[in-house]
């Protein structure tokens, strides 16, 4: 079998030499008459070399070593293609003869590339015959793919005609063939347009009302609907090569080919290996005429045709030098004789030596060797001496550490420590008979060469209640976070009670708790909880959040710390407005009057909306300056000569003259602001009625009244 990247070439080649053949005939079918002999050699051609490749896979059951009939590139191509079509046609018909006979697929061994088309049919026709069972449409889908349909489509056509025939799948040509008993019956894809290919390149599906095309993996539509275009996925970034690889596309696929070289006597193969380049096969090599050429890993070496005896070795010319066997060879003459070099050779002449004093005869008698005086059992020098041997002599020295006296003519301790201060001894040195003794201060301890001093980590002891950390010579006790070093023994940590700082009021918003190595705030309950950044007070908007228990027919108004339930109706001839229907989802309730007709009382009532709303406030800590807390803004109605004027009032409701109204002019409109002027203390619960009077020559127009229920939290919060 072929691979798809070469089938798919075969079979554009197939189609192209199709079309030429067409384009070939075309002139014969257009005057069949003159040229009757050019469409039968065509036609034949191509028929002759398709039969040649069908009789191949009929007999062989394979299309490996196909012998080709022709030297036509093109006639291959068909052999090859019509070859490897009639051996799928050959599994498919066998899996659908499963299918039929069987009811089942996965009993049989689907192990080789060819059954696995075998398989494929199979289970296509079981969708179908499913199909057929349940009542279902015969027409294939989409999503199956095209050659997959057509076996479903044909299974489950015969399983409603009642039929018996066989039908095998052809993969790559898209068709679908009877056996001899339904021969004389209608072929159901007689009119199926994408037989053969149709019209497109690659991939053809015949929808009933239009052709679609589409291309394999790697490919792209063009334009025309029709013809496939290779897919650059280096350019659009669909490979998936990695660091040190570069993309190279190929056709309806790329591959990934490293950036670095393989180095001198290494090429780079199409798979990303490095081979190693044969030099002597290459001619590439510098060998000399008189030299053979041997390859080696990413080298070559040149090997001398002619070869030296022994003795000899041979240069880089070729020339063969005799070999000193006396200076390269490790004791060449056995011991007591001299090595003599020769032409090729060597030889071994013994020698007989002299010894002088202090010396004398190996036990082999073959060389000199010295005498050791030192080794004798007589002492040779007084006590608190060392006898020292030297080459054909010896010496009588004091010993380490101590001195010769001239006139005493004894060995004398030597003093180290006060010879050399400051150089033996990192810190402290202590004289000893002979020699010295080095020690080092607290904080440290004596190095491995016993004379330096390293810094000892008294960290490793744990001294420390904490953390320690270690300093040269001594170390240095530290606290986690939330604790204090002790004043008393400088180890043990202490809790730092941080409510208790100075600062301690301002850590938290409500009340602050200790806690070992840190803190806790909490809040006012209920009404509050902790905010994310576990120091202030968010107040709970219990009328979101559904927690309160006010009646069907009361509103809920959150405040600070709690909710309030209001019953807030429009008085007689009043109305509520349609922008607050939804009352439980805002603070403000607005009624505009609604007079009954024929009420002139009503009519001549300047008073034309009365609103309630609710504002939560909190106790100010630092009152310094009024804090404004309410913007009514109101527009001048278009009047005669612009001559209207607006009023704002506090009627009821300020306690101790807590608050005050002034006018304001913002962005081209007229705002009164409302201002607590005086400290106020919560809880407490105020009722402020507002009006604003539109006066027009000394005389309300019309009035609108605004009931602030004012709650004022016992917290700063």
């Amino acid at each position: 079998m072929k691979r798809p990247q070469q089938l798919l070439e075969q079979g554009r080649s197939y189609r192209d030499m199709e079309r030429n053949c067409r384009k070939e005939c075309l002139p014969c079918r257009a005057n069949p008459q003159n040229h009757q002999g050019e469409v039968l050699s065509c036609k034949n051609s191509v028929e002759k070399c398709c039969n040649s490749g069908n009789e191949w896979a009929s007999q062989k059951r394979h299309c490996s070593s196909l012998p080709f009939i022709s030297e036509s590139k093109e006639c291959s191509i068909v052999q090859e293609q019509c070859c490897s079509n009639k051996l799928e046609e050959h599994y498919c018909s066998i899996g659908i003869n499963i299918a039929n006979e069987h009811e089942e697929c996965d009993s049989h061994d689907i192990s080789t590339c060819e059954a696995k088309f075998t398989k494929k049919c199979c289970y296509c026709c079981l969708l179908g015959k499913t199909a057929q069972v349940q009542g279902q449409s015969c027409e294939q889908s989409q999503l199956i793919g095209y050659q997959c349909g057509q076996v479903f489509r044909a299974c489950c056509v015969k399983g409603q005609e009642g039929t018996e025939g066989s039908i095998s799948d052809v993969p790559n040509k898209d068709q679908v063939k009877i056996s001899d008993e339904e021969v004389d019956q209608e072929d159901p894809y007689l009119h199926d347009r994408c037989r053969g290919g149709g019209p497109c390149t690659q991939q053809c599906r015949d929808t009933g009302s239009s052709v679609v095309c589409s291309c394999f993996v790697g490919y792209q539509l063009l334009s025309d609907g029709v013809t496939c275009e290779d897919t650059n996925e280096c350019i659009t970034g669909m490979h998936n090569c990695g660091i040190g690889q570069t993309c190279v596309n190929t056709a309806g696929s790329f591959r990934c080919q490293r950036e670095t070289s393989c180095g001198t006597g290494y090429e780079l193969t199409e798979d990303n290996h490095c081979k190693d380049i044969d030099e002597c096969e290459t001619g590439t090599h510098n060998c000399l005429p008189d030299f053979i050429c041997q390859n080696t890993p990413g080298s070559f070496r040149c090997r001398p045709k002619l070869q030296c005896m022994n003795g000899f070795i041979q240069d880089a010319l070729g020339n063969c030098i005799d070999i000193n066997e006396c200076l390269s060879i490790s004791m060449p003459c056995p011991v007591g004789q001299m090595c003599i070099n020769t032409d090729g050779s060597y030889s071994c002449q013994r020698n007989v030596p002299n010894c002088g004093r202090g010396y004398h005869l190996n036990e082999e008698g073959t060389r000199c060797v010295d005498v050791d005086e030192c080794s004798s059992p007589n002492q040779l020098c007084g006590d608190g001496h060392v006898c020292v041997n030297s080459p054909g002599s010896y010496r009588c020295d004091c010993r380490l550490g101590y001195y010769f006296d001239a006139i005493s003519r004894t060995c004398i301790d030597v003093n180290e420590c006060r010879r050399y201060p400051g150089r033996l001894c990192a810190h402290k040195c202590e004289n000893t008979p002979g020699s010295y003794y080095c020690s080092c201060t607290m904080g440290f301890k004596l190095s491995t060469d016993g004379r330096l001093c390293d810094d000892l980590n008294e960290c490793e002891n744990n001294p420390c209640s904490q953390e320690c950390a270690n300093v040269y010579g001594s170390y240095q006790c530290y606290c986690r976070r939330g604790y204090q070093l002790s004043d008393i023994d400088g180890i043990t940590c202490e809790d730092i009670d941080e409510c208790a700082l100075p600062t301690g009021g301002h850590i938290c918003s409500y009340r602050c708790s200790n806690v070992p190595g840190s803190f806790q705030c909490t809040c006012p309950s209920p009404g509050y909880r902790l905010a994310p950044n576990a120091r202030n007070c968010q107040d709970i908007n219990e009328c979101v959040a559904e927690t309160h228990n006010c009646l069907f027919n009361e509103t809920c108004f959150n405040i600070q710390g709690s909710f309030r339930c209001l019953s807030l109706e429009c008085p007689e001839n009043y109305r509520k407005s349609g922008d607050t229907g939804g009352l439980e989802k805002t603070d403000t309730i607005r009624c505009i009057k609604s007079c009954r007709p024929n009420d002139i009382k009503c009519m001549v009532d300047p008073v034309h909306t009365i609103s309630h709303t609710v504002i939560s406030l909190p106790t100010f800590k630092e009152f310094t300056k009024p804090e404004e807390i309410i913007f009514l803004r109101a527009i001048t109605p278009v009047l005669p000569d612009n001559q209207a004027d607006i009023i704002f009032d506090i009627t009821e409701g300020n306690l101790r003259d807590s608050f005050d109204i002034v006018k304001r002019y913002m962005d081209g409109m007229t705002v009164g602001v409302v201002r607590q002027v005086k400290p106020i203390v919560g809880p407490f619960h105020a009722i402020l009625k507002l009006e604003m009077n539109y006066v027009i020559k000394g005389i309300v127009s019309h009035r609108n009244i605004v009931n602030v229920h004012i709650f004022v939290s016992e917290y700063w919060f």
